[in-house]
């Protein structure tokens, strides 16, 4: 089958390959720009994404926005997926069999969206995505190259509701974020 956005969402939204989706009220997708220089994974969906479609709208997506608005990037300009594009019960962490039947729809995304960098929300899908022992307090906002890609991983919003005194360090991170997109998207 031929990999068009709209084959990739049919499939995903019909994806029975774990106990997820017996659970899930909707697949998660990923929204924002198809041909976006910027992305951002997260983990997983949260209840009020799981209600409503689209990653990042409860809490923790409302501080993201403000995140984004602070340092000038519009979300309308990036794309959002996460890892898993369905709920895990509680909002546990995904487990390693559960991201291990999923990741294709990312890395196919990914594909079609062909970003310059990847910026991951959080801990769970830094360790996915750049490396298996990674440290988010200690490398939070340290940029990797991994393969065509522009990567780095930031505090997901969720863990600055929990934890305040990281906004700070979170607010220096998506600076660089932004003076990275600056820079690449220059040449």
């Amino acid at each position: 089958m031929e990999l068009t956005w709209d084959n990739l969402e049919n499939e995903c939204k019909s994806c029975t390959r774990c106990e997820l989706c017996g659970t899930r009220t909707n697949v998660v997708f990923g929204c924002g720009n198809r041909n976006a220089d910027l992305m951002f994974v997260g983990e997983a969906p949260g209840e009020s994404e799981d209600l409503s479609g689209i990653p990042f709208v409860g809490r923790a997506g409302r501080l993201f926005d403000r995140y984004l608005e602070v340092v000038g990037i519009q979300r309308e300009s990036v794309y959002i997926a996460n890892m898993l594009k369905c709920r895990p019960p509680k909002n546990r962490d995904p487990k390693p069999e559960e991201q291990d039947l999923c990741i294709e729809y990312l890395r196919a995304q990914v594909k079609l969206v062909k970003p310059k960098l990847i910026v991951c929300l959080g801990r769970i899908s830094a360790m996915r995505l750049i490396r298996n022992d990674f440290k988010i307090t200690k490398e939070h906002g340290v940029w990797f190259d991994k393969g065509d890609y522009r990567m780095c991983a930031v505090y997901h919003p969720s863990l600055l509701l929990r934890d305040p005194r990281k906004k700070t360090e979170m607010l220096e991170d998506m600076k660089a974020v932004k003076a990275e997109l600056d820079r690449l998207t220059e040449k």
